[in-house]
Formats: structure tokens, C-alpha cells, sequence
């Protein structure tokens, strides 16, 4: 028998791949390496050292180090070597993965000029449902106006006839009710808030809007009784709007009151279509001619899709993940806890939000051709709107209550929201709790607070201390809360303004994504010729359906919530935890069936097995 030369103590494996001449070079994927100890003593059992890897090596990645063992903090590292791993290799990702400036005062996105640069780790594939789009196609080369509702029902007969929400929609999108509901539960449920003050540009009087109030009240009392909510567009102020098919379009900035009546329905009382009062700029009111009203409510939607588009979908979602992930991979090492836990939530941003740059948002892209707000209100936008960003909007149980949504029994979104939000701050705690045995530990993490400045840093040119986001972590609670609100606008919140996009937009007057004809400077003008003269062209409105069909559609090997495909999460600990949080995620979603089943109108969006564990689409 050969002698055994004992190995010594293993810490590292080093992997690298060398293309060979002759043979094609091709990256390899690599689930682990196992390293198996021969006994000297023949029949005893040998020893096997695992060293995962779970990931795909490239010829230019040079050495590539793994480490055995589980998960841990700096701090807790007993090995030098293994300490000088964990620099080497966050030297190694600051300087693949950059910084780089989209939009001044926006989150900051990754520096790279192709998918390529990424690497095959950061990259993924998804198959996509087949969907019908031939009718929609035909229109897209028809640069003319639509000149009749018929016109638009026939669209939708032979696209949309199949879609019980957008059916719904389409028979109620003028009721009154519809509208708040829609301000509760469409696709963009964080512009709502209640007020307790009138803004003071809002030319409303008590007088104005006593028909609209339950008899014996007036506007003061019902302030304070907090039934009066507010729609606010005052980011598109000034913002210049796009120009379509060689024709101008108009964006307004309107302001909407809604009152909360004894039935439980939010109705619209007063819009006022500009943020500057005076005689060219009229309050719209309920009582007012059946299309100035309803057009003033046309104008609202229009710049909801604006700022949904933009704001509440891109930036809120998309940008915030891009930013969370490049903080990541630049500042938590393989081996932190945090970076295993995060990093299925956040990787994905990095191709769809580069695709998104190429295309959606680039010159001759949909904003660019399509979109009322156009390329050249985006930079505008987008800062404005990362201004108005605070760290309590991206709590959910802080930005419900501040709105006064979590008090409203019609709001399925908050309701959802809410549950969704605990699920996962449960686990989450879980998981920080069992890498950080106290306090004193998360305080003395220098990887954790390295990664945080980063995020601050490059989040908000502003500087992040003014939207009081945390400037350094004292407890275990403080990390799991934040953890919980990035993976959070990751999954739920991208879920919510993502996949319910189509449904509200189908019907077009319900969702205008342009306007062809300026704000109304006067009441009684307007006819129902006139309603369609307002909305895009028909390849516009066209072209928009056929990409918001695109980006409706969850992918057929989407990855649900709190599942996770890593080997890492099939450790003993990890997976009780996975358990746990997954059963209490199909009782969620079967509380939702339930709920559903008794709604004429259903709001499926936040069902956990409906949510992507990331922003992947």
C-alpha cells in the first residue's frame, strides 16, 4: 500500500480555468469541489472536506479561491489566510464592478458597456410565455388619430377580451368609485396620501365642495376626521413634454382631492389640472358637465402613468435594486452572511436594468417615441423623484400609516402589503440573529458598514442623512428592518407596480400614456369627439399595449418569494428557516384566494406565489 503524505490543514481551494489549444474555450460550471482524506488504516472511513461553489468559471477570472465551512463574520474568522481572502477578493469586485452615473441626484447603476463585462454569474435566462400580439402589430405602423370609442373596443375585443380585470376596468373606468379604488389598488398605490391641510395652490373653498360632503359636515370637519385624501403630481411641474410622431404633447400636474365617504368608497371631489392657481387653471368638480369631469380624471391618470412609469416602477424598484446589488458584490465578501441572503434578490437588476438603458429608455426607444414625459424628462424625473424619497417610504408599515392606507378596508394593496412585509421581517430577523449574537456584533461588522456607506453614498447625490436613511447600524433590529425594505421593493413592491400594469392600461382612456391636446382652460368646451381627440395615436397606444404585454407577463421559471435555488440554502439552519417562512407565505396566499373569491373585482398582485424573489423583468 502507498504511503499517504498527509495534506495538513485545508482552507482554501484555488480553481482556475486554462483555455487548452485546440479545444474550443467555453466557461465551466462548477457545483463543488470535494476534497476526500484517505485513512492510513485500511477499512476505516475516509474524511470528505466540501468546498462549494456553485458557480461559473471563465478564462479571464484568473484564480478563483473557495473555502469550506459555513457562513461567518469578519470577526469570527479564526484564520489569517482566511481573512486575507475575504480583502482579496473585495479588492478583486471593486475593481470588475463600478460605479457609474445614470442620472444626476438618482441612485448610481453598474459601469459596464455590455452584457459581456458582467460575467455568466450575473447573467440569467427566463422562458417567456407565448402571448398573441398580431392584432396589436397591425397598428403599429398607423400613424393616425382614433376616432371613436368603437374604435378602441374592437382593440380591445380581440386583445384584451380575455382579461376579467381589464374587462372590469373597461365597464366602470368613468364611475367615480372606480377612480379612487384604482388610487388604492391599480397599478401605482404610492401616490395616495391623507391630508389633514389643503395645499395651499389648491383653489378649493369649503362652499366649493359642500354638495360632495355628507349633509350637516363641511371640508373643515372632514379634514380632521381624516376622510380627505390627496393626489399630488407636483414632480411634473414644469417638465417639458415629448414630442410624438412629429406632434407636441402635453403633460399637466395635477392636483386631486378625494373624500372617504360612509360607505367606504374614496370618491374624487375637486382636480385641478396645474399646480399654479388662477382663471386659466379651474377647479374640476363632480357637478360640472359629464365630460369635463371626466376628462379632468383622463388628465389624472395620464400623469399617474408618468410618474408610475418612471418613479414608482423604475426608480422605486429597478434602480434601488441595481443600487443594493453593486453595494453588494463591491462590499460583502462570499462568505458574509448578508451576501448570501441578498444577493438572489438583487443579481438580476443588473441585466434587466442595462437592457432597460439599451432600449426602453435609449434614443429611439419606447419613452423616446411613445411616452408623454420622452427621453429628455427623464433625467428631471428621476432626480426629483429620488428627492421625495425618504427611509419611511420604503417601510411599509411607516409609508401605510403616514398615507393613512392602512386604516381602509378597500385598500387590498396595504392589506398585502402589511402581511407580506411581516412575513419576511420575521425571517429576516431570523437570519441576522443567527449570524449576529448580539448587538455589540452588528457595531463592530466593518464589512456591514462599509457596505451601507456605500449604498449611502452612491444612492442620492443629496446625501442620504436629510431622507433619514440609516447612517450606520447599533442593532440587530436596525439591519433586519433595512434588509427587509430592500428585499421588499426587490420582490413585493416590483410585483405590485410591475404585473398589474396591463390590466389598468388596456382600456386606453383608463390610462392615457400621452395627451395630444393641451389641459382644459375652461369648463363646458369639451364633447365626446373631443375626449378621443386628447388621447395618442393609434401606433402609440399601440406599441406601448404590446410592451406593457411583455412586462405583465411573469417568466414560466420565475422564482418565487423566500425560494432559493442556491446550495447554500440547503444547509441544515438556512433551510428550517426556508421552511418556516414559505409555510407562513402559502397561508398568506391562500387568506388571498379567499379573499378574492368573494370580490367582484380581485387583487391578485401581492399573493406570494405570484411575487418574483427579484426585479427580473
Amino acid at each position: 500500500q502507498p504511503e499517504v503524505n498527509p495534506l495538513g490543514r485545508l482552507i482554501l481551494v484555488r480553481l482556475r480555468l486554462e483555455v487548452q489549444t485546440r479545444f474550443p474555450n467555453l466557461d465551466w460550471h462548477c457545483s463543488r469541489v470535494e476534497v476526500c482524506r484517505l485513512s492510513k488504516s485500511q477499512g476505516s472511513d475516509s474524511e470528505t472536506q466540501v468546498f462549494l461553489c456553485d458557480r461559473w468559471l471563465r478564462p479571464a477570472d484568473g484564480d478563483v479561491e473557495l473555502r469550506s465551512g459555513k457562513l461567518c463574520l469578519l470577526e469570527e474568522e479564526t484564520e489569517e489566510k482566511l481573512k486575507q481572502q475575504r480583502l482579496r477578493q473585495l479588492q478583486h469586485q471593486q475593481q470588475l464592478i463600478r460605479w457609474r452615473i445614470f442620472v444626476d441626484g438618482a441612485p448610481q447603476c453598474v459601469d459596464v458597456n455590455s452584457l459581456f463585462e458582467l460575467g455568466p454569474n450575473l447573467l440569467y435566462t427566463q422562458k417567456s410565455p407565448a402571448t398573441n400580439l398580431y392584432y396589436l402589430n397591425g397598428f403599429t405602423t398607423r400613424v393616425e388619430s382614433w376616432k371613436s370609442f368603437s374604435e378602441l373596443e374592437m382593440i380591445f375585443t380581440y386583445s384584451a377580451q380575455q382579461n376579467g380585470i381589464a374587462r372590469f376596468v373597461k365597464a366602470h373606468w368613468m364611475e367615480d368609485w372606480y377612480f379612487g379604488y384604482q388610487c388604492l389598488n391599480g397599478s401605482n398605490p404610492l401616490m395616495l396620501r391623507e391630508t389633514r391641510h389643503l395645499p395651499p395652490n389648491l383653489s378649493v373653498t369649503s362652499d366649493m365642495l359642500r354638495p360632495f360632503l355628507p349633509e350637516g359636515s363641511s371640508l373643515e370637519k372632514e379634514l380632521q376626521k381624516g376622510n380627505i385624501y390627496l393626489l399630488d403630481y407636483e414632480v411634473l411641474d414644469g417638465v417639458p413634454a415629448n414630442v410624438i410622431n412629429e406632434k407636441q404633447t402635453y403633460l399637466s400636474a395635477p392636483l386631486c382631492l378625494l373624500h372617504l365617504n360612509q360607505q367606504g368608497q374614496l370618491l374624487p371631489i375637486a382636480i385641478q389640472l396645474q399646480q399654479k392657481p388662477g382663471p386659466q387653471n379651474p377647479v374640476f368638480l363632480p357637478s360640472d358637465s359629464g365630460y369635463d369631469w371626466l376628462l379632468a380624471k383622463m388628465w389624472v391618470h395620464s400623469a399617474d402613468f408618468q410618474c408610475h412609469q418612471l418613479i414608482s416602477h423604475y426608480l422605486r424598484t429597478h434602480m434601488m435594486a441595481e443600487l443594493y446589488c453593486v453595494a453588494t458584490l463591491r462590499q460583502l465578501p462570499d462568505a458574509h452572511p448578508l451576501h448570501q441572503l441578498l444577493l438572489p434578490h438583487v443579481k438580476t437588476s443588473l441585466k434587466i436594468n442595462f437592457g432597460a438603458r439599451a432600449s426602453l429608455l435609449a434614443s429611439k426607444g419606447l419613452f423616446d417615441q411613445a411616452v408623454g414625459s420622452g427621453l429628455a424628462t427623464l433625467p428631471l424625473l428621476l432626480s426629483r423623484g429620488s428627492a421625495r424619497i425618504s427611509y419611511r417610504t420604503l417601510c411599509v408599515p411607516e409609508d401605510l400609516s403616514d398615507r393613512g392606507l392602512d386604516k381602509l378596508p378597500q385598500s387590498f394593496y396595504a392589506q398585502d402589503a402589511l402581511r407580506i412585509w411581516d412575513t419576511v421581517h420575521r425571517f429576516v430577523t431570523s437570519w441576522v440573529e443567527l449570524y449576529y449574537h448580539g448587538d455589540d456584533a452588528v457595531q463592530r461588522d466593518p464589512e456591514l458598514h462599509g457596505w451601507l456607506t456605500d449604498i449611502n453614498a452612491h444612492g442620492f447625490s443629496n446625501g442620504a442623512t436629510h431622507m433619514c436613511f440609516p447612517q450606520r447600524f447599533h442593532t440587530r433590529a436596525e439591519v433586519a428592518k433595512f434588509v427587509t425594505a430592500l428585499i421588499y421593493s426587490c420582490s413585493a413592491l416590483h410585483a405590485a407596480v410591475n404585473f398589474s400594469q396591463l390590466d389598468f392600461a388596456f382600456w386606453v382612456p383608463n390610462c392615457p400614456v400621452a395627451m395630444l391636446r393641451p389641459p382644459p382652460q375652461v369648463k363646458g368646451a369639451v364633447t365626446e369627439d373631443d375626449i378621443m381627440s386628447f388621447l395618442p395615436d393609434m401606433n402609440t397606444t399601440c406599441r406601448v399595449l404590446m410592451a406593457l404585454n411583455g412586462l405583465s407577463q411573469p417568466a414560466i421559471d420565475f422564482v418565487p418569494l423566500c425560494h432559493y435555488k442556491e446550495a447554500i440554502f440547503r444547509e441544515d439552519a438556512h433551510r428550517r428557516l426556508l421552511e418556516e417562512v414559505q409555510a407562513q407565505l402559502r397561508d398568506i396566499s391562500d387568506a388571498i384566494a379567499e379573499r378574492n373569491s368573494q370580490l367582484e373585482l380581485p387583487y391578485p398582485y401581492l399573493s406570494p406565489e405570484r411575487i418574483e424573489n427579484s426585479v427580473a423583468i
